[in-house]
């Protein structure tokens, strides 16, 4: 039975020197479900979650692990896994021994890392040295360590980049697999495409702060518009914003939003108007993160004196 163990950011802000990473951040990544935390590059998913995995402070706010902050757990890699980079292994060391170094310093069987490595599918790769892996195979090594202590929460930054499409596939269904047995899963990803077959709930950063927050669904009722054209196109929409919808013109006709496709053609029908052209359009998922996203300039990235090194707030590689 696994232990609902929330993921909490209050208020969260992070200033390094004249940068404002973070400004009153805020979200819940909910147990049971997977949490996609998006935003191009540099709008602060890193510096969150680094805070969140005990490696940097706040300037202000908290985040918290099931109510508490990470130093404050008990054998915190049995309730948090994290993974925030996959260049932090010694070339030199076998993914294996790597896993066995970070079991013996946590206390954890070492019979955990046969375990993990045949999870994320390195179990013919796990004795050799991972300065011959591929970037997907070196993720695939942080998710391995993230996942050892068998915790009942994951923070991944970034976990898809560099797989290859069946790694990304493969991702996506052991990512669903580990939210359905109850764990608590946060990723961080700048490319809504490669999540979004697989989040429950999306978190936006823009600048530092949340532009968004809130279930999948309500992010893809963003996306839906109706296209609507009449003779007369400017009474159609007059009646239209009448009737409480957000009307913009076009050379097509009319973009419809707040009126789904059976209520617009009533209310073309009680104003008398014949339509010429009645669909339902979206402008996709992709086009509303960018819409939310826009004209984010990469300036909140966490500097230098931040690097992303191994500790033990991951069970792996920071």
């Amino acid at each position: 039975m696994r232990t609902a163990t929330p993921l909490t950011v209050e208020s969260l802000t992070k200033v390094y020197g004249e940068v404002t990473a973070l400004r009153d951040v805020s979200f819940t990544a909910q147990p049971g479900r997977v949490t996609g935390f998006l935003g191009p590059n540099g709008a602060g998913k890193t510096s969150t979650l680094r805070i969140l995995l005990g490696l940097n402070r706040p300037t202000a706010g908290r985040a918290l692990i099931d109510g508490q902050r990470y130093r404050e757990l008990d054998a915190p890699l049995r309730r948090v896994g994290g993974s925030l980079s996959s260049d932090v292994f010694h070339p030199g060391r076998s993914g294996r021994d790597h896993l066995v170094t970070l079991a013996l310093a946590a206390g954890i069987d070492r019979a955990r890392v046969d375990t993990v490595l045949t999870q994320v599918g390195l179990a013919d790769a796990g004795r050799r040295r991972v300065g011959g892996y591929s970037l997907g195979m070196r993720q695939r090594l942080g998710l391995a360590a993230a996942l050892l202590g068998d915790p009942d929460a994951l923070v991944l930054d970034e976990p898809i980049n560099g797989l290859d499409p069946d790694g990304i596939r493969w991702m996506r269904g052991l990512l669903r697999h580990l939210a359905d047995e109850g764990r608590t899963v946060l990723l961080s990803s700048h490319v809504l495409s490669e999540v979004q077959q697989t989040v429950d709930d999306v978190v936006v950063i823009r600048h530092g702060r949340i532009a968004f927050d809130g279930p999948l669904e309500a992010l893809e009722a963003g996306s839906a518009r109706v296209r609507v054209d009449a003779a007369d196109r400017d009474a159609l929409a007059d009646a239209l914003r009448r009737a409480g919808a957000t009307v913009e013109p076009g050379p097509a006709g009319l973009s419809v939003l707040g009126l789904d496709v059976a209520r617009t053609g009533e209310v073309a029908l009680a104003a008398g108007l014949a339509l010429t052209h009645l669909s339902d359009e979206t402008d996709g998922l992709e086009s509303v993160f960018l819409a939310l996203t826009a004209d984010e300039a990469e300036v909140t990235a966490a500097p230098a004196d931040a690097p992303g090194v191994a500790t033990s707030a991951e069970g792996s590689a920071a």
